[in-house]
């Protein structure tokens, strides 16, 4: 069929070339029929295969975001480069895009989530890839103000679904929701910077092996200000900057040495609960799912932060500080899936380090897929302002 098509294209080129030049028909291409097909099923179009074309997440329409506020969306994806405040392997700057390269195949079948029951592909949701956020490599400081500056800018744009519904915010307005491709994992403080100028202190559920509350004096020396923010020490600076709600927010993975037990003292001053790795082999992933639950609620704001070592490097070995002894992907995916109902205001997924990747992108995709998971919590919550409303509905009762 295709060699009979493209056949007569020719055969009719070759016409119109000996003919009246005055009564050309200008030839349009490609042809339609030939490269846009309809998916089987409940899915849309094709227009490529999964291994061709510009790299988006899930293949998601890309747009400029920082570029233009033309285009409004509910929940978009944007890229932090960053990882010069990392203490072991460096790279998780190529994370945003080793992710995004994983992600190819999420939307191979039309992106439908079977144990979410849920398309986050295909939803009320516009969802985008706004690309990244030009971050320097050159001064700390000035990335971690550009990367705030960049994430607020997007957070306090106004959403394509029910924007002038009463929302969350501190302003009582709807806003779209942001889903961060790291970098290491400095840069969920500047991050929960912006989340705060927005929205004030948030609950924080972080999927990691290490804490990341150590004192600067214990991580990384602190000689200098700009070393005391490092991706150890991130949750310590935003707990003394008030960006976290007060005894509301966990951790879950946690396998790594400590300096001492005093670690933990400091954790729980700044205002975490601890979920060990190890967990998992006597309350099982329903007690972990559990724990998380019964810590954040599913009243309040929450942001989530996932390191992807939570997985054991046999899983995700591309990463900047790898734990043994952790969790297998397929948990993570089901603890991931067990926190529906809570309220995603944004997330980010950190410290992915393609380089040290295997060949078969083991690390890249399991990051994609976890991103996958948290993408559908949110389309199935809804748009932020229903927040409000199932907030009402529980004081009314």
């Amino acid at each position: 069929m295709l060699t009979n098509i493209l056949a007569a294209t020719f055969l009719a080129t070759g016409a119109l070339a000996h003919g009246d030049h005055e009564h050309q028909i200008p030839i349009a291409g490609p042809h339609k029929a030939l490269w846009y097909n309809a998916l089987p099923g409940d899915g849309g179009t094709q227009a490529d295969s999964v291994f061709s074309g510009i790299s988006t997440f899930g293949r998601l329409p890309y747009f400029p975001c920082l570029a233009s506020d033309e285009q409004k969306f509910d929940i978009a994806f944007i890229g932090a480069p960053f990882d010069t405040g990392t203490s072991y392997r460096p790279g998780a700057r190529f994370g945003p895009s080793g992710i995004r390269q994983g992600s190819r195949r999420l939307n191979l079948y039309g992106g439908y989530n079977v144990p979410l029951a849920t398309n986050p592909f295909n939803s009320w949701a516009t969802v985008l890839d706004c690309g990244d956020i030009p971050v320097t490599s050159y001064d700390n400081t000035w990335a971690l103000h550009q990367i705030e500056e960049g994430h607020n800018a997007l957070l306090t744009r106004t959403p394509a679904t029910d924007a002038k519904k009463k929302g969350p915010a501190k302003n009582g307005k709807t806003l779209p929701r942001l889903i961060t491709l790291g970098g290491d994992h400095t840069i969920t403080l500047p991050l929960l910077r912006s989340i705060n100028r927005a929205y004030g202190p948030v609950s924080v559920i972080h999927f990691d092996s290490h804490l990341d509350t150590w004192k600067p004096k214990v991580f990384g020396g602190s000689p200098s200000k700009v070393a005391s923010i490092n991706h150890g020490t991130y949750f310590y600076h935003a707990a003394q900057e008030g960006l976290l709600a007060n005894d509301t927010n966990i951790h879950a993975g946690i396998r790594t040495t400590l300096s001492g037990p005093s670690d933990y003292e400091n954790d729980g001053y700044c205002g975490f609960e601890i979920v060990e790795a190890r967990e998992i082999d006597t309350i099982g992933m329903d007690g972990i799912i559990k724990k998380i639950l019964d810590r954040v609620g599913t009243t309040k704001p929450v942001y989530l932060s996932l390191d992807i070592d939570t997985l054991d490097p046999a899983f995700a070995p591309a990463t900047g500080t790898p734990e043994t002894g952790g969790w297998s992907t397929r948990e993570l995916r089901t603890i991931l899936r067990g926190l529906e109902g809570i309220n995603l205001i944004a997330a980010d997924i950190v410290e992915v380090a393609p380089a040290y990747d295997t060949n078969a992108e083991h690390t890249t995709m399991a990051a994609a897929d976890a991103l996958y998971e948290i993408m559908s919590l949110m389309v199935k919550k809804g748009p932020l302002s229903k927040m409000i409303d199932s907030v009402e509905d529980h004081e009314e009762i």
